[in-house]
């Protein structure tokens, strides 16, 4: 599933002296965006990913990442090769959180991220988004014998999320306008959220609904947990890349495009959604809703969340 063709890891690179100066060596800032002529130059591409968005883009047990994020930002490689007619790419692969994949995206040290990030208006005035390749729901997870059913469950409860996502914007809005007194539990990555939930320093886990799932695969005891609620919002899930760069986003929308009109795309999603994944072979068992079959035929970058 890691395609090792493309996976010729290095976490450094030599700068020539005439891009010594254009680049010290280091990331390129926000304002050049030429994302293409970077990668052209030095023959390598880095590529953000999460260490703990099952089954987006995490770790598996090997400490290899895996995902269905992380596989088409993989295949995206072939599109952006071709592009520059680059033989082979060198892939540095950079480990991201909820709170510093915009930062990092934006200084230059990461040129593609393709995680678990919701496309909204907020983030799209700090960084560019490609074609939408996942939509969720933001939901509840919860022991199966709590008794919360929706979110007016909330009340007097404590509720982890995963600190810098959009969930944690969206409890704290609907928390001030209901009037509810609910104890939000901030979490590093959505792995914390769900030890904190397991150990019962949390009653719900407030996330997009396919993370949730994917929480849950990795439980000891998976039936003890339940994903709950009407979905607060949809979240469109995208990759990030720098703004102000249509070139780079042009050639890796094609690249998306291509990959969900042609199938490959759903063959991507049934092996991460309707098969056993890593780390401990359990199927989400999560069919492809309606809306993300019609996404396949239909792509767009629409923001929502």
């Amino acid at each position: 599933m890691l395609l090792p063709h493309l996976l010729s890891r290095s976490v450094t690179f030599r700068c020539p002296a005439l891009l010594a100066l254009a680049f010290a060596c280091s990331a390129v800032s926000a304002q050049e965006a030429d994302t293409l002529r970077k990668i052209a130059e030095t023959g390598t591409i880095n590529l953000g990913h999460r260490e703990s968005s099952v089954p987006f883009s995490y770790y598996d047990q090997r400490k290899q990442v895996v995902g269905y994020s992380h596989e088409l930002m993989l295949r995206l490689l072939d599109t952006i090769k071709a592009e520059l007619k680059l033989p082979a790419l060198t892939i540095k692969l950079i480990p991201v959180t909820a709170q510093n994949r915009i930062p990092l995206v934006r200084n230059g040290t990461v040129d593609l991220e393709c995680g678990s990030t919701t496309h909204n208006a907020e983030r799209a005035r700090q960084v560019s988004f490609s074609t939408t390749f996942f939509l969720a729901g933001t939901r509840l997870m919860t022991q199966r014998s709590s008794g919360i059913q929706d979110f007016p469950d909330l009340a007097g409860k404590t509720v982890v999320v995963t600190s810098g996502t959009t969930s944690e914007r969206l409890l704290r809005t609907y928390t001030e306008r209901n009037g509810l007194r609910i104890t939000t539990l901030p979490a590093r990555d959505h792995g914390d959220a769900f030890e904190a939930l397991e150990s019962g320093r949390a009653e719900a886990f407030m996330m997009d609904d396919a993370l949730l799932y994917g929480e849950r695969a990795k439980a000891v005891r998976p039936d003890d947990w339940v994903v709950v609620g009407t979905p607060m919002s949809t979240e469109a899930y995208a990759c990030m890349m720098r703004r102000g760069d249509p070139a780079f986003k042009a050639v890796v929308d094609r690249g998306l495009t291509t990959l969900m009109r042609s199938g490959e795309a759903l063959k991507i999603y049934t092996r991460w959604f309707q098969a056993p994944i890593p780390p401990k072979g359990l199927n989400l068992n999560w069919p492809p809703s309606p809306a993300l079959l019609q996404l396949y035929q239909q792509p767009n970058d629409r923001p929502r969340g």
